[in-house]
């Protein structure tokens, strides 16, 4: 029999068929999904963010998309500690939960907890704030390499926020940002059983290059156009949306954009696999296998 609380959680990089699998998981054990990806939460973002369908909502209950507003500042932290409110109610109703997406750390936060920085100093950080609107990301770039080339190389390039936050901890500790990464986990009162997609590196550059396609035909352009005077917020410092800013700037034409899009979506896609591939936890299925293959797989692991 499967045990109780059991968070079943589908992991990849983007366009991998994360969504697919979890709706249907969803559908199999007869429960609700929680999203984790950080820029599903947002309801302004929609073309460039591969958010299920308004049909899919309305057959599954989903968490976390569309919750939140650009103008809410809506963390890793905010996120665990909602997340894990809605687990302690929903478990009360349901043996196995179905938790998505491609945010590693959104993802850890929810396994795990996060792990312990020091306390900044304001002072530091407004310094910090003054160089990046001066000099732009760069400089903060080739000082994290130089001090931290491990977190480097993990590092969403375009999030301005963690790359913020590593040097930070940096200058204050004189420590590498990622040596306060790894420390004990944090008790849940559920199980984790975590499976990632692993798909062909040729194929999934080629889903993802299709998937850019689609999002400009649902008019990802006309969506960033209209978030212009937002573009200052967090939520929209993120891939898709930043390298269509620059072309609203004049920094590049519509079709060196849209070949940006797909650089910087495939770079992104092996970060996200880099991530879950240090997870010794995590059980990589191949969906070429089929459904029953992966559902025999996952049936498996819930009975061990």
């Amino acid at each position: 029999m499967t045990p109780k609380n059991i968070l079943l959680s589908i992991v990849g990089p983007t366009a991998s068929g994360k969504s697919d699998l979890a709706l249907k998981l969803a559908a199999y054990f007869k429960t609700s999904i929680i999203s984790a990806d950080s820029r599903q939460f947002y309801r302004e973002l929609n073309a460039g963010t591969a958010k299920p369908t308004k049909e899919e909502l309305k057959r599954i209950p989903h968490y976390f998309i569309n919750s939140h507003a650009i103008t809410e500042e809506f963390n890793v932290g905010n996120f665990e500690k909602s997340a894990l409110g809605l687990l302690n109610k929903l478990f009360k109703e349901h043996e196995i939960l179905i938790m998505v997406g491609g945010s590693g750390l959104f993802c850890k936060a929810v396994w795990e907890g996060l792990d312990e920085l020091p306390i900044i100093d304001k002072g530091l950080r407004s310094v910090i704030n003054e160089e990046v609107s001066k000099n732009g990301l760069d400089p903060l770039l080739a000082e994290l390499s130089k001090n931290d080339p491990v977190y480097f190389n993990e590092v969403d390039k375009q999030n301005p926020m963690r790359i913020k936050r590593a040097i930070e901890v940096i200058r204050s500790t004189g420590h590498p940002f990622s040596s306060f990464h790894g420390k004990a986990k944090v008790p849940r009162p559920f199980e984790n059983l975590k499976i990632g997609i692993y798909i062909d590196r040729k194929v999934l550059y080629q889903n993802i290059d299709l998937r850019m396609e689609q999002m400009i035909k649902k008019g990802l352009f006309e969506e960033v156009k209209s978030l212009i005077s937002h573009q200052h917020l967090n939520a929209l410092k993120t891939l898709g949306y930043t390298e269509v800013f620059e072309y609203y700037k004049g920094k590049y034409d519509h079709k060196e954009t849209i070949r940006l899009l797909k650089r910087n979506s495939r770079r992104y896609a092996k970060r996200q696999l880099t991530w879950f591939q240090k997870d010794p936890e995590i059980k990589w299925v191949d969906p070429n296998e089929g459904w029953d293959r992966i559902l025999d797989q996952i049936e498996q692991q819930l009975n061990t």
